[in-house]
């Protein structure tokens, strides 16, 4: 083996040459230039080889450019000027580079020679001749190709194999991948192998060009050369091109998707149906669009959840105020799936009154497992497509809004918020709310089937949450698949702090305010709340934020340098005049007229109860849009109190003398429900007995003809409606006591609760000389 030391490297942007060749070689580059001149100072030999990326123009490491190459000599010098040299090489021997040392203005290496393996047996015999007959038929094809070449060595007995593959493959070779794969190639009969096979390939490549064409004529007549391109155009993408490509690409989509055996199955059926189409057939459309669906939608990539239960639960605490019951169920989420490693996603719902901070809970949940969110809106939802999705078999049929979301969540784990849910219609096409029991149902989602995919579906790692005003509407099965969690409405300190702490710094840095600019003492966030809002949630009292945040805004550009102070007596100067201090406060006792309490789809209110006597025959007049309940529970209240007159003093003959009115203002809003019983019965006593009703005192109870108080729904809401409004005492059944732990600690420090398991315990707290 001959070793060759401190060699220039001459490095090649494309083909070089194999041994036993002279040729010309045109040298521009300066560190080109200088191999060259190193070369013809010491010997004149210099090692030529290729660089690994051709469109490179510098060499700057050894990974640049290929370790073996061909060592070489200069001939001759044709030209040399400052900016090219030109001249004549003769290659000698394929070498081996080693000990390279790089710099920006010469390459030099050792180099030694590559030694080569030549069986010189029948096997060699055999692919040379192999080698030679394709030759010959590409010879008589490619009319460049010299004959004489192959005379040469077809009129030779004992054949120098490895010459023999270094002219061939200098010669026909052409493509440098191929090149330098022979080139490094040490194992002769390997060599000889890789050049018969790039000549085949190079014939069906001709033959096959020769037949498309002979097609093409046949299909187009002469003079149509729009028609014969467009043709030509077909013949090719069917013979080898775009076909193809498209189920080549395909197939690779479908290993990649991570998609089950069964889908990946039907996958592959539909793209043995495709490679069968037109490419322009409409079906071929269809089939894309529905491939594209399947390989799209994630199978099995699944983000990492934070497993941290202080930082999710200071990223919950960040977001909103309060809520603990949604944070407390979010944590416990955490710290089982910590336990077991796994768990598949409750589903949710969070039921409550607008404003409450409902739909914004979810993100700051997404946010603290470290999730993808994404929001699905169901009000108004009629069509079961829509959740469900059409099948192939309509025009434009797409997936529904799940399988649709879960592509864009591009994980199977996402946060996935069905957005008022108990909104949703049906029609005659379809009941959506009986296709989101199968998304519901953690026995059913882990194989979820859309009408377009076909295939199940596995949603059982989603975390679904939903949100509801109420759940009335939501049909009992779909209910019964959900875990509720009542958000019910803020206290006043609840929501002056929210305001202090979310509500002004959001709408500071909207107006562009400077955070240091304004301040809103804790008196004037408290008259806001009482005296410009009256909500369960905080909607109008960011509005009312706002608006003082444009007024201030507008004094800032007068006065860029500014400090504002809103106060509880300058409130009025940028929201006005209060809308709802004619209901704050306590109202005078009066006869006839007690202040229930009602709940509603946003949040508690009160309910103003009235009754009058006048002369008549006993008749009954019930008033203010009231529902049968309601007008069930006033007679049954009259019952009671006739029943009771006795105890009370009353004489029985007035019942059959007096008509009685009860009424109930705001008559434009219906009403019902059982809960104002009691309310009905103390009108109706202080209206016969001619006690007045304490102004203090706010109740809530049915009420039987025994006189039993029996316990109510909404007491929460309730208790937070009587808390804004002033009142100081609130009569409840002794049934609801076990819900006095769902109601702030706030709010009970301010109301007294009494709790009533008879009328008479209500009449006592209730009416004024009872006390």
């Amino acid at each position: 083996m001959t070793v060759y030391n401190n060699l220039p490297i001459l490095t090649m942007r494309g083909n070089f040459f194999f041994p036993g060749i002279r040729a010309k070689v045109e040298v521009a580059r300066t560190i080109s230039r200088n191999a060259i001149k190193f070369a013809l100072e010491n010997g004149g030999r210099f090692v030529m080889v290729s660089q690994t990326d051709v469109t490179m123009a510098t060499v700057n490491s050894i990974t640049d450019f290929y370790e073996v190459g061909v060592l070489a000599e200069v001939v001759a010098v044709e030209k040399n000027t400052t900016e090219s040299m030109l001249v004549v090489v003769r290659t000698l021997d394929t070498v081996e580079l080693f000990d390279v040392n790089i710099s920006n203005t010469l390459l030099t290496a050792s180099a030694k020679q590559v030694q080569f393996v030549c069986k010189n047996d029948a096997s060699s015999r055999a692919l040379f001749l192999h080698t030679l007959k394709h030759m010959e038929d590409l010879s008589a094809i490619n009319k460049n190709l010299a004959k004489s070449n192959i005379e040469k060595f077809r009129q030779k007995e004992d054949v120098d194999y490895l010459a023999f593959t270094d002219v061939v493959a200098n010669e026909i070779v052409t493509r440098l991948p191929e090149r330098q794969s022979i080139l490094q190639e040490r194992d002769v009969d390997v060599r000889m192998e890789k050049i018969c096979a790039y000549i085949i390939g190079d014939l069906e490549f001709v033959r096959t060009e020769k037949r498309i064409a002979n097609r093409v004529k046949k299909q187009v007549a002469d003079g149509q050369k729009e028609y014969y391109l467009r043709e030509q155009i077909k013949a090719i993408s069917a013979e080898l091109g775009d076909d193809a490509n498209e189920r080549a690409e395909y197939e690779e989509r479908i290993k990649k998707s991570g998609m089950p055996e069964q889908v990946r199955k039907k996958a592959q059926k539909e793209l043995a149906r495709l490679s069968k189409m037109a490419p322009t057939s409409p079906d071929a459309a269809v089939i894309r669009n529905y491939l594209d669906w399947l390989c799209d939608v994630p199978w099995s990539k699944e983000t990492t959840d934070n497993k941290d239960l202080a930082l999710a639960r200071q990223i919950l605490d960040e977001d909103h105020y309060g809520l603990e019951k949604i944070k407390d169920r979010i944590v416990e989420y955490l710290a089982v799936m910590q336990l077991t490693g796994k768990l598949n996603g409750p589903i949710l719902c969070f039921v409550g009154p607008p404003g409450v901070g409902k739909t914004s809970i979810v993100r700051s949940i997404a946010r603290a497992l470290g999730r993808k969110y994404l929001r699905v809106s169901l009000g108004g939802v009629r069509d079961e497509a829509e959740i469900r999705g059409h099948r192939r078999t309509y025009v434009g049929a797409i997936p529904g809004k799940i399988v649709y979301m879960m592509k864009q969540a591009e994980c199977i784990n996402p946060v996935l918020l069905l957005d008022e849910i108990d909104k949703m219609g049906k029609d005659n096409r379809g009941d959506p709310a009986s296709a989101m029991l199968e998304v519901l149902d953690p026995e059913q989602n882990f194989s979820f089937t859309d009408h377009y995919l076909e295939v199940p579906y596995d949603l059982s790692k989603v975390l679904f949450v939903c949100t509801a005003n109420a759940t009335d509407d939501i049909p009992e099965p779909l209910l019964d698949r959900m875990e509720i969690i009542d958000l019910s409405g803020y206290t006043e300190l609840e929501k002056v702090q929210i305001a202090q702490s979310f509500l002004l710094k959001k709408n500071l840095e909207l107006h562009g305010i400077p955070q240091d600019a304004v301040t809103i003492t804790d008196g004037a966030y408290a008259k806001i709340v009482r005296g410009y809002t009256s909500e369960s949630g905080v909607r109008s009292l960011e509005r009312a934020i706002a608006k003082i945040c444009r007024k201030i805004a507008l004094k800032l550009v007068e006065n860029i340098d500014a400090k504002i102070t809103v106060t509880e007596d300058t409130v009025h100067e940028y929201l006005g005049v209060e809308r709802h201090k004619e209901e704050m406060g306590l109202i005078a006792d009066t006869v006839g007229s007690a202040r229930g309490l009602a709940w509603t789809r946003v949040g508690g209110v009160t309910l103003n109860v009235d009754a009058t006597l006048f002369q008549g025959k006993g008749d009954v007049q019930l008033t203010g849009n009231l529902g049968d309940v309601m007008k069930e529970s006033a007679r049954t209240a009259i019952s009671l109190v006739k029943s009771f007159a006795d105890d009370y003093g009353i004489d029985k003959k007035r019942f059959a003398e007096t008509d009685i009115h009860i009424h109930v203002p705001e008559g434009a809003i219906p009403k019902d429900g059982p809960s104002a019983g009691i309310t009905m019965a103390t009108v109706v006593m202080s209206a016969f007995s001619g006690i007045p009703v304490s102004g203090k005192v706010a109740m809530t109870g049915e009420i039987t003809l025994r006189g039993k108080v029996l316990p109510i729904g909404g007491l929460r809401e309730k208790a937070l409606a009587a808390y804004r409004l002033g009142i100081q005492k609130v009569i409840i059944p002794k049934g609801n006591e076990r819900d006095l732990d769902d109601i702030p600690q706030d709010v009970k420090n301010k109301l007294e609760f009494v709790l009533a398991e008879d009328i008479h315990t209500v009449f006592k707290h209730a009416l004024v000389q009872q006390n």
